[in-house]
């Protein structure tokens, strides 16, 4: 292929290859050389000019297919655009004289139609260049036209289409002819020629005035005329065309004079309507036959005609634009509603017609209502149709008031009226569903009275009118969750008051069944109450039905619509009432067989009709109970449902002979009868009826062959049970189109009705409605066979075969036994039975004996050859599912062979089509049939697909073929090749005008590229040519014309990127998907979206970047015209704006996310001014301007308030969007927010951010764009739209979290939020008005509570604005659950009374915080002067502002803990819960209220623990007064027990209330789920340290041994289970608490006993503590068992090497020591602390048990992480670990006298492990840190008595170990030796102290004498020396009296030896200038305490004395001169690197 890209074709190249090849290699190169051309000079292209014509021409003549052709005409034209026009005339004459030519073979055809189209190619490029000669041409090819075919003719209309295109109004000569001609082919045999005549005429209308003016009507009739036995593409076309030549004719500027006087008249909208209307009124004939018609009393108008009519004006408004509509509203809305009118009553004369009618005018309010106007426009539409009702209600009355009560309701009146109103009704539901809540207006508008009307024409005799007025109700109630209570109220009153009028009683249950529908969309519920009332009055209308005969029917049928439609509200309201339903359940059935006989045998029709009605009801409420309470249907349940279905089917099987009896009026009940019946059996287990299946069964057959079936409802029954991709081969019409709604009454046929409300009023609460269409139930007739073709497949399933066999003969023989359309409409409705027989005995996982195999095959393989497509295809898939369930490899094989043989020889299309697909479904569901099948099924579909006459067989063998090759994966790579060509022959050779064959063809591609798979990415020649292939056919697919053709290119390309990403041209792709993102095309924008949303994954930069490429070329006018302005990202907003599929919307928004998530931290400023437009495009402009005019004065924040006072100069891409696309908006502003935050920090640094903007000011940061945000979410948190609201506010509390902490750093000691603060005030006070909705008031309480607790607020003035919010909403909750608003159910009050709770909560949690710990609101550092200012004094009146309510709210939240201890129950507990509920949630709706517990319980309990900390456990009665005052623990237990016992003692409420905070943390914390959050342990955590930080509880924790113990056991599985840092260390916290109150217990305990003992028996107390006097500690059983667990679990998993098992033993290779992360440090610390502790709990026997874990433990901590830092620091582990030391060895257990032996032998052994971690392992040495390890001797000496160090042996080591340490080469190690000697030598105790000053004392002089030799050189030596001094100094203060002048004389002049005089002062380093200094200041101090020693050492030593004198008085000069460098001074000070030797 890689020859074929040149300029020139490579004729050599080609001429070798075979037929297929040469087609690709032409295709290929002429592909390129479109693009070559356009990128090649003039000049090399007029040099070869010449060849290339030659070249082109002589294709020409080679026969060149569909794609080919259309290929080179484009480049002849571009080569002559590009390069010379000389021969362009030339050409055309050739291309004339092959149209002209007489060959009329099918070989010369190709020739023929390429040079047409290449005529049209040239004329539309050159355009006016060529207009001299183009009248001969035009001529030229009409005439050819007359003799054309199909194809010739259509292709000749796209060219001339072409020629107008290019000349414009040049061709004004021709347009009269060119117009007669597409006349006459817009009512062509062919479908395609109609869509290209057209296109044509759709370019004439440009310039030829006539058609929109004189010839405006015939254009009109003509279209109606092409209407006629239309399909999708032509009605799409041709209303394009009829709307355009319209909206034309209203709005186009007239010629001037010059033109003629006729066409001068300008049109009015009412003619134009005129026109349209007649054409849905009377279709295409004119005034003749028309009348003619009307005599003979047929309906003339075809549905195809009235559909196109429908959709022409739709494209008519849409043409026009919304505003025109809007300015036109009134008009348009009466024309209409007019046409379903009493004038014209042609269109409603039969049901049929009528609810077809219906369908169209509901379909043009939607697409022009709904689709064009924005919000504010649809408002002033809904009020319009409002004024329409009032207007029609009034007609009505005054017919109704009329005396006369013979003319009184006479029928025709009733129905002048109820089909306008339906329709207004409808589309008035359907707006105000699509507004939302931003509808609130319109509702409270009293002048429009929307309600009353609505409410007023339930009362409308006709029920089509009272159903509508219901179903309007409900979409009301959908949209305003807030009148749900109050309409329901209102028609329940209504009922119960009208109770004797039967349109009442029938019309108010309807609304009452249809509200009650609409709860499940409302998540705040209705007030439990209400199915109460609404189950009371249902039965009183059933008890009553008897009482009137006149009422029987409609109350009966009453009564049980509302039964039925209460079991929508779910087992939490219907468990309540099921035992009453039951009962009427049992009642309405008779008893026993016997009494049904006597039934029969009395009564008359009018009886029969309402028994008929009433157990119909009756089973309906049955089948809705199954349905949505499934949770009730217990055994018992089960067993009280069962009894009356016996009868019911006895009843079943006696209909007919009943209908005999009382004649057809009983016709419609009984059928409905029997419909319900099914539908109930389907849904029971078939076990439930089995006495009764035979009878059934019998039943069933019978009403599937009944005689009476008229109407063949193929497309109701089939398409289930088709496979959904086989039912787009069958029928276009099936396919998903935006035209549905109204294309579907196209496929039932003229004689079936479209589904519609009226024929089953119980579907009007169901909830699978999709979108918000009415629900559209089919007629009885039609549904009851649907349920029975269901219901047969079970029972059929659940019989033997005994008795299946003969109803399957049953079955066949009336299908033999009938003729014609009887005997298909037969056989249709067997076969669905048989499907679902088929497809149930396969999901059950059954089989089928071998009698009933053979005949579902009979039956089968007899519908497999049946004339209708549907059947066949339904056919294909039960044959499928037969092989699947008989799952036998040679039964299959027969199938398949049975399909091959007949294939071989049939020759009719049926067959052929038939058996070709069964192949494929065989594969499908097979996975394949085996390998020996495969290629000979291949072998056969690739014949098939080759036959060229028939269409559709090459169809379905196409689509046949590419199911073989899905499912046959692997194995087909063998075939791949020769598929593939077949493929891409078929491709470049089949029609356009067969775009089904070319679909199947791209399904077949797919299909392969997917079976290839990441092969496709391969080099080698093979998978090159064939990866040029798929592309070739995709190439081929994207040019053709069909839109459902390009959208299997789309998706194959897609398949391909996916695979070989780097072989799909992204350029042009998105190019193709930018052009068809607005397509009129359902499936093509669906396929474009699917890709997108796959490109955007991987390359969402590039695809962005290459559709603004596109839009700036702006080569393509196709594209839309958003990209320019908003790019690729705006244009798909506001496709997601205008779109209504639900998939599509979902498809948009993914893709927006996808990339928004690559690419909104780039495009920042972009990505937020789309949202901020769409946001601000709709917003109440008045509100933000109000809150913005104080921040426009602070300079250029305000730089973009252009967005309030936008002029309308230019229209906005967004101009109204839809409240869903806000609120999508505003979930975007928060994931930028969210993506922001992983990328640079400076996007929360205002600091950086300004910094980086102005060294690049492409930088973009989003702290810059803060006033935006906090704009956006102003704007949509004060919005119209509760959704929009919520997302406001989400939005806002986002911010505040994100950018609370950044400081302002123009005003130091301030946050950049705080200038926002009116703004956040003002977005949250409208969510506190008595009107808003719980939800939003909830999430604003959420907001609040983040502003107040942010800080960013410190003034208390400003504070008080947000917090008096909160106090508002305190004051409203405080009469809890009854005094808030009744519009909701009681959960939702739930709801805002946590929310309200929880906020004050997190306030409180923050105030107490802040108190503690003032400084912690300040986030930058301030001057002291400022932190006085701002920083306690708020945190402080934080507190204060709390404590005002602190009465209230502490009682509140000890409810709601309550409340959520009863709910977090297990079930068994349920019957001791209080029966009327907690304080904040009734009984009955308790599992709803459960979610809003859990999400606030844990910040509650934080907070009431708290509280009861502050208040340390006071007197409850105290009231709030003194809460503040801490109370302490004496005053505590004054309880009033005067007051009887009714009154619980104040002990009593503590303990209570100690078991409330502690009983709700453990349960939490003992079954944690996976999803409990991070924040709720936290705050349990931090609640139980709150509870034990108080002497009470403590007390409480400490005397109960087995609670401590629980609480610590739950603890260790909290450490186990949570990896958090932050977690584990609040849980050590606790874990101290405890420790620290069992010491407090067993002191106390000890303290009591002495007392009580006296001291005089001493030796007899008890030992308390644990481990009494065994010492034996039982695991389970002991505090300190648990606590040592939990402990070493924390070391262990910080440090594993402590872990004996995994090091194999103590004395194992010891690991290099190793420094901990902070975090582990901290919490190794925590855990070592409360080891240390432990001894203290034990008994003497208990301490000597733990002890050696306890030093084990510490001591492994020492030596694991005894690391070496710089300067001789210590590590935070190892000063834990010697803390814990100190604590361990200065226990006072050490002295008891029971245990101190063997405290001291475990304390030498401890301290001998100390000292073998010098021990070298395995040779080497180890590398721990000296400090560390002497410092742990140290602690030894120190802190234990002398009986432990002093041992000789551990004595001696430890004194070489201080020896060595002090001859290291380490100075810092030398001198912190110092430091620890100092300490050890001036140890009281002469035993422990004089060994190591006889030792080491010697070594310390000699250490200085060679420092004063060489002289410190830095500073540590420095401190060296300082340090040694001092130890010196030490000495002679412990030494005795004789000694100590012997010391001193050593002292003495070795300071003297560090002084300078004052030659060498002046040149003194700073460091021996210090030691000067100290050494001068050491003997200033020395000379008077030892003055005898001083003068005997200086008498005997001139030469010290000389020096000391120089120093001295250089010393005075140097003070006298200059004072000494204050460096020197900070060097003395600061040099002494202080050791944290606090545990010394």
């Amino acid at each position: 292929m890689e020859l074929a890209h040149s300029l020139l074709l490579n004729e050599e190249a080609s001429s070798q290859l075979g037929e297929v090849q040469k087609a690709e290699f032409i295709f290929e190169w002429l592909r390129y050389l479109e693009k070559l051309l356009l990128a090649t000079n003039r000049g090399d292209v007029r040099e070869k000019q010449k060849t290339l014509v030659e070249q082109l021409l002589s294709l020409l003549n080679s026969s060149p297919g569909p794609p080919t052709r259309k290929l080179l005409a484009q480049n002849l034209a571009i080569l002559y655009s590009v390069g010379d026009t000389f021969s362009v005339y030339e050409t055309i004459d050739k291309c004339n004289d092959l149209i002209r030519s007489k060959d009329d073979s099918p070989s010369y055809l190709p020739t023929k139609l390429a040079a047409v189209v290449c005529l049209g190619s040239l004329y539309k490029k050159l355009g006016r260049i060529l207009a001299n000669g183009f009248t001969d041409t035009v001529g030229n090819i009409l005439k050819a036209m007359k003799s054309a075919e199909s194809q010739g003719r259509y292709e000749i209309m796209l060219s001339l289409q072409s020629i107008l295109t290019g000349l414009g109004a040049a061709a004004a000569p021709c347009h009269r002819d060119v117009y007669k001609a597409a006349r006459s082919c817009l009512t062509d045999r062919s479908m395609a020629v109609r869509c290209a005549a057209a296109k044509c005429l759709l370019e004439l209308q440009n310039e030829a005035i006539f058609m929109w003016s004189t010839d405006l009507d015939s254009v009109a009739t003509l279209c109606f005329k092409s209407f006629e036995g239309s399909n999708y593409d032509v009605r799409i076309s041709v209303s394009k065309l009829l709307g355009t030549v319209l909206a034309k004719a209203l709005i186009a500027k007239h010629p001037g004079p010059a033109a003629s006087r006729q066409s001068a008249r300008r049109v009015s909208l009412e003619e134009v309507l005129e026109l349209l209307g007649a054409g849905f009124l009377r279709g295409s004939s004119g005034f003749l036959r028309a009348s003619g018609d009307m005599l003979k009393g047929s309906s003339s108008v075809s549905r195809d005609v009235r559909v196109g009519v429908t959709q022409a004006y739709v494209v008519f408004v849409s043409t026009l634009g919304g505003s025109w509509l809007e300015k036109n509203l009134a008009v348009f809305l009466s024309h209409i509603l007019s046409l379903v009118s009493q004038s014209n009553p042609k269109a409603t004369q039969t049901q049929i017609d009528a609810v077809c009618c219906r369908r169209c005018v509901s379909f043009i309010l939607r697409a022009t209502l709904g689709g064009l106007l924005g919000e504010k426009a649809q408002i002033a539409a809904a009020r319009e149709i409002c004024q329409a009702v009032w207007k029609l209600k009034r007609v009505m009355d005054a017919v109704l008031s009329d005396g006369n009560l013979e003319t009184r309701l006479s029928s025709t009146d009733v129905a002048a009226t109820q089909h306008m109103l339906v329709c207004a009704l409808q589309e008035l539901g359907n707006l105000i569903y699509s507004l939302g809540t931003t509808a609130a207006p319109l509702l409270q508008d009293s002048s429009t009275g929307l309600l009353d009307s609505v409410i007023s024409v339930v009362l409308h005799p006709s029920i089509s009118v009272r159903l509508a007025a219901a179903w309007c109700l409900h979409c009301i109630a959908v949209a305003l969750p807030s009148y749900l209570t109050p309409l329901l109220d209102r028609c329940l009153e209504r009922l119960s008051v009208l109770k004797s009028s039967p349109e009442a009683v029938t019309g108010f249950s309807f609304a009452v069944a249809a509200l009650l529908g609409a709860v499940t969309h409302c998540p705040l519920g209705i007030p439990h109450g209400k199915g109460k009332i609404i189950m009371a009055l249902a039965e009183d209308l059933l008890c009553s039905a008897a009482q009137n005969s006149r009422l029987s029917l409609q109350r009966t049928q009453a009564g049980w619509l509302l039964i039925a439609a209460l079991m929508t509200l779910g087992p939490a309201v219907v468990s309540h009432h099921l035992a009453r339903v039951l009962l009427l359940w049992k009642c309405v059935f008779p008893v026993s067989p016997k009494d049904l006989e006597t039934e029969k045998s009395r009564g008359d029709s009018f009886t029969w009709q309402v028994t008929l009605e009433g157990r119909a009801g009756a089973l309906c409420a049955i089948k809705s109970f199954i349905s949505h309470c499934g949770d009730l249907l217990t055994e018992e349940v089960i067993q009280r449902l069962l009894p009356p279905l016996p009868r019911a089917v006895d009843l079943l099987t006696q209909l007919s002979s009943i209908l005999k009896t009382y004649g057809s009026s009983l016709k419609t009940p009984s059928i409905v009868y029997r419909q319900r019946l099914y539908d109930l059996l389907i849904l029971l287990p078939p076990e439930t009826y089995k006495e009764n299946v035979c009878a059934v069964l019998k039943e069933l057959a019978a009403e599937l062959t009944a005689p009476d079936i008229q109407a063949a409802a193929a497309t109701c029954l089939l398409p289930a049970l088709c496979h959904p991709d086989d039912l787009l081969i069958v029928s276009p019409l099936l396919q998903e189109t935006d035209h549905r709604f109204i294309e579907e009454q196209l496929l039932l046929g003229n004689g079936i009705a479209c589904g519609s409300l009226e024929y089953d009023p119980y579907s009007i609460y169901e909830k699978d409605v999709e979108g918000d269409s009415v629900p559209k139930p089919l007629p009885p007739a039609l549904s009851v066979i649907s349920s029975a073709s269901k219901l047969f497949g079970v029972v059929c399933a659940n019989v033997d075969e005994a008795q299946s066999v003969p109803i399957l003969e049953q079955l066949l023989n009336s299908i033999k036994h009938t003729k014609g359309a009887r005997q298909q409409t037969v056989q249709l409705h067997v076969v669905s039975a048989i499907s679902n027989l088929l497809k149930y005995v396969a999901g059950s996982k059954q089989s089928l004996g071998p009698e009933v195999r053979r005949l579902v095959l009979t039956l089968v393989l007899g519908a497999l050859e049946s004339p209708n497509s549907l059947l066949r295809c339904a056919a294909s898939e039960a044959w499928a599912r037969l092989a699947q369930v008989v799952d036998d490899g040679a039964f299959t094989a027969g199938l398949a062979q049975v399909s091959f043989d007949k294939l071989k020889s049939a020759r009719d299309v049926v067959t052929r089509t038939g058996h070709s697909l069964a192949l494929g479904s065989l594969h499908r569901y097979l996975g394949g049939i085996g390998p020996q099948h495969l290629s000979s099924c291949i072998g056969v579909l690739h014949t098939l697909c080759q036959d060229s006459t028939s269409p559709d067989v090459q169809t379905w063998a196409l689509h046949s073929l590419s199911l073989t090759i899905d499912s046959a994966g692997a194995l087909y790579h063998v075939h791949v090749g020769s598929t593939l060509s077949l493929i891409v022959m078929l491709l470049l050779n089949v029609p356009p005008t067969h775009a089904q064959v070319h679909q199947s063809l791209g399904r077949c591609l797919n299909a392969l590229i997917t079976t290839l798979g990441p092969e496709l990415q391969g080099n080698n020649t093979s998978v090159s040519a064939l990866r040029t292939s798929c592309l070739l056919g995709c190439a081929v697919m994207q040019d053709h014309p069909g839109c459902l053709v390009q959208a299997q290119a789309i998706s194959c390309l897609q398949q391909l990127h996916m695979f070989a990403p780097q072989h799909v041209n992204l350029s042009s792709l998105v190019s193709c998907l930018c052009v068809n993102l607005c397509s009129p095309y359902l499936l093509l924008r669906r396929a474009v979206l699917a890709c997108l949303r796959q490109l955007v994954q991987r390359e969402a930069a590039e695809v962005s970047e290459h559709a603004a490429m596109l839009a700036r070329d702006g080569r393509d006018p196709a594209a839309d015209a958003n990209l320019r302005e908003v790019g690729l990202e705006g244009a798909l907003l506001a496709l997601l704006d205008r779109e209504t599929d639900e998939s599509l919307c979902r498809d948009i928004r993914e893709t927006l996310h996808h990339m928004l998530t690559s690419m909104a931290v780039e495009k920042l400023s972009l990505w937020l001014k789309l949202c901020k437009d769409v946001l601000a495009a709709s917003a109440d402009f008045t509100a933000v301007t109000c809150v913005d005019t104080m921040q426009e004065e602070e300079g250029d924040r305000g730089d973009d308030a252009s967005v309030l006072t936008r002029g309308d100069d230019k229209p906005h891409p967004f101009s109204n969007p839809r409240w869903a696309t806000r609120v999508f908006a505003a979930d975007c502003v928060c994931r930028i927010i969210n993506q922001c935050e992983d990328a640079n920090s400076a996007h929360f640094d205002i600091a950086l951010a300004q910094e980086m903007k102005k060294r690049d000011s492409r930088n973009d940061f989003l702290v810059l764009h803060l006033a935006d945000l906090i704009r956006m979410a102003f704007m949509a948190a004060t919005d119209h739209s509760d959704q929009l609201r919520l997302s406001g506010l989400d939005t806002l509390l986002v911010v505040i979290r994100r950018f609370a902490d950044i400081a302002e750093p123009e005003f130091p000691g301030h946050v950049i939020l705080e200038q926002y603060q009116a703004n956040v005030g003002a977005a949250l006070r409208p969510a506190f008005t008595s009107e808003t909705p719980p939800d939003i008031t909830a999430k604003a309480c959420q907001v609040c509570s983040a502003w107040i607790a942010s800080g960013v607020v410190s003034d208390l003035s400003d504070l008080r604005r947000v917090h008096q919010l909160l106090v508002s909403s305190l004051t409203k909750i405080q009469a809890g659950k009854e005094a808030l608003s009744q519009l909701y159910s009681e959960s939702a009050s739930t709801m805002e009374i946590l929310a309200v709770l929880r906020a004050w909560a997190e306030v409180y949690i923050i105030a107490v915080q802040r108190h503690k710990n003032p400084k912690q609101t300040l986030r930058t550092t301030i001057n002291s002067e400022d932190s006085v200012k701002s920083g306690s004094p708020s945190a402080a009146s934080l507190l204060d502002l709390v404590c005002t309510d602190l009465a209230t709210l502490s009682r509140l939240w000890l409810a709601a803990l309550q409340d959520f201890a009863l709910l977090t129950l297990p079930a068994e507990f349920a019957s001791q819960l209080p029966v009327e509920g907690g304080a904040f949630y009734t009984a009955e709706t308790s599992r709803n209220a459960k979610p809003h517990y859990h999400s606030s319980w844990a910040l509650i309990l934080h907070a009431a623990a708290l509280w009861l900390t502050s208040t340390g456990f006071a007197d409850p009665d105290e009231g709030g007064a003194n809460l503040s005052r801490p109370v302490t623990p004496t005053s505590m237990c004054q309880g009033s027990s005067s007051s009887g016992a009714a009154v619980k003692s104040p002990e009593d409420v503590y303990t209570d209330r100690f078991h409330l905070i502690l009983g709700v943390s453990v349960e939490f914390l003992c079954s944690l789920r996976s999803d409990a959050s991070l924040e709720s342990i936290t705050a349990c955590l931090h609640a139980l340290q709150a509870l034990l930080d108080v002497p009470w509880p403590r007390s409480r924790i400490g005397s109960d041994q087995d609670l401590g113990i629980e609480l610590l056991n739950v603890l260790h599985r909290v450490i186990l289970t949570r990896e958090s840092p932050a977690i584990q260390l609040a849980s050590l916290e606790v874990v101290r608490q405890i420790i620290c109150a069992a010491q407090e217990h067993v002191k106390e305990k000890r303290r009591s006993a002495e007392v009580d003992d006296g001291a005089s028996e001493k030796e007899t107390l008890p030992e308390f503590g644990e481990g009494k006097d065994t010492g034996g500690l039982v695991p389970g059983k002991s505090l300190v068992f648990a606590t040592l667990e939990l402990c070493v679990c924390i070391l262990v998993r910080q440090l594993p090497e402590l872990n004996p098992k995994l090091t194999g033993g103590p004395g194992a290779k010891a690991s290099k020591p190793k420094a901990l992360p902070e975090e582990g440090s901290r919490l190794v610390a925590a855990a070592l602390l409360i080891l240390a502790e432990l001894p203290t709990v034990c008994s003497p026997e208990g301490s000597i048990s733990i002890l050696p874990t306890v030093l084990y433990l510490a001591i492994g901590v020492l030596r694991e992480t005894a690391v070496r830092l710089p300067g001789g620091q210590i590590s935070s582990t190892v000063t834990a670990s010697l803390q814990a030391l100190k604590t361990i060895l200065t226990s006072p257990m050490a002295m008891a006298e029971k245990s101190h032996e063997a405290w001291t032998s475990l304390l030498q052994s401890a301290l001998a492990t100390v000292l073998d971690c010098w021990n070298p392992v395995d040779g080497a040495p180890q590398e721990l840190d000296d400090v560390s390890l002497l410092t742990a001797i140290t602690v030894f000496i120190l802190s234990t008595s002398p009986e432990v160090t002093t041992v000789p042996c551990l004595q001696n080591r430890c004194i070489e170990k201080f020896k060595a340490a002090l001859e290291s080469k380490d100075t810092v190690v030398q001198m912190k030796t110092c430091q620890l000697l100092h300490s050890i030598f001036q140890y009281p105790k002469p035993a422990v102290s004089y060994p190591y000053i006889y030792s080491l004392a010697s070594s310390i002089v000699e250490k200085l004498q060679e420092i004063d030799r060489r002289k410190p050189e830095d500073a540590t030596e420095l401190q060296l020396c300082q340090e040694g001094i001092k130890l010196l100094e030490a000495l002679v203060s412990i030494a005795e009296e004789e000694h100590r002048s012997r010391l001193v004389a050593c002292l003495l002049p070795i300071l003297i030896s560090f002084l300078l005089d004052e030659n060498a002062l002046g040149s003194a380093t700073s460091v021996t200038r210090s030691l000067h200094d100290f050494a001068l200041q050491n003997l200033m101090q020395i000379g008077p305490r030892y003055s005898s020693v001083f003068k005997k050492v200086m008498a005997s030593s001139p030469a010290l004395k000389a020096r000391l004198e120089a120093a001295v008085k250089g010393n005075q000069e140097s003070v006298r001169g200059d004072p000494p460098s204050k460096q020197a001074k900070n060097l003395a000070r600061n040099s002494s690197i202080q050791l944290k030797t606090n545990f010394l």
